[in-house]
């Protein structure tokens, strides 16, 4: 732990070897990107399928298929120069109950260096009745490093009624590329305090879906990427009222610096989301990328 510790950057050495932290590095050897150090500590658990072209692919998991009242995930995330890295979940997280008002956390750092590649693709959180949760992350990246980030949420478990009957909701992301921030995005919703299905918030929609996409301009991997968030970009109209080419959920897309996009959806149900996430996944397919669709699962 101590070695990796002091290749950090300062924000994540100054942590220090806690046992608390749970800790995966990959590496690149004879062009292979490696798993060369992992530690879970519960109750997250840390999987590696098989995966093709070279890829490394770590999926969370957890005891008792999510997050009970006062569980804490703390991960450390650390690609090395030229690794390729996919980060998914094993099925939705869901945040339990909480009957004491203890908050259910998940804390990221992570690390990428010179030329590597991350895509981190989730299932959705699903925050259910009485429920209260806190997200922070915070991706440190070298200049040339490229980030795929995913963040995803329902209503709750939609399929049984329930809707906004959470206690708290809170994100927050923030992505440094050498040591500066690009990127902050924090989000918080209490349905006690705010109405949901208000037009200025959440209206009918029940699955709410960002991506950030970070990296050198210049490099063929954020192009490609880039290219397909803006292609998901709602056709521009002004007229009151117009058919959305059949789409069923509604999406923005932003270049908020010459180097960060953003793209934000939401949608009545996963299912209707799931043309977009199908679109993205497509262009990961490519050889550059992921060379494979991570969700098809046939591997």
């Amino acid at each position: 732990m101590a070695e990796l510790i002091s290749r950090l950057p300062p924000s994540l050495a100054a942590i220090g070897p806690d046992p608390a932290w749970s800790v995966l590095e990959v590496a690149a050897s004879r062009g292979q990107s490696r798993l060369v150090r992992c530690h879970n500590v519960q109750p997250l658990k840390l999987l590696q399928p098989a995966a093709p072209g070279g890829l490394c692919h770590v999926v969370f998991s957890s005891y008792g298929g999510g997050l009970v009242a006062g569980d804490c995930l703390r991960l450390r995330v650390r690609g090395q120069a030229g690794t390729r890295l996919l980060l998914s979940t094993q099925a939705n997280t869901r945040i339990f109950r909480s009957p004491d008002g203890a908050v259910a956390e998940q804390h990221t750092i992570g690390e990428l260096a010179d030329q590597a590649l991350a895509v981190v693709f989730p299932d959705p959180v699903v925050p259910q009745a009485g429920s209260r949760y806190r997200q922070r992350q915070h991706w440190h990246l070298a200049p040339t490093a490229t980030l795929l980030l995913v963040d995803w949420f329902h209503a709750g478990r939609t399929d049984q009624g329930e809707q906004f009957a959470f206690r708290t909701f809170e994100t927050e992301l923030r992505v440094s590329v050498a040591g500066r921030l690009v990127l902050l995005d924090r989000f918080a919703f209490a349905p006690d305090e705010h109405i949901a299905a208000a037009p200025a918030n959440f209206a009918g929609h029940q699955t709410f879906f960002s991506a950030y996409l970070i990296g050198p301009p210049g490099d063929p991997r954020f192009q490609r990427l880039a290219a397909c968030l803006q292609a998901q970009q709602l056709p521009g109209r002004v007229e009151p009222h117009f058919q959305l080419r059949g789409r069923r959920y509604v999406v923005a897309v932003a270049q908020a610096r010459e180097n960060v996009w953003v793209l934000r959806a939401a949608a009545h149900s996963r299912q209707e989301l799931q043309p977009l996430c199908d679109e993205i996944l497509a262009a990961l397919a490519n050889e550059k990328l992921l060379g494979f669709n991570p969700l098809q699962r046939k591997y």
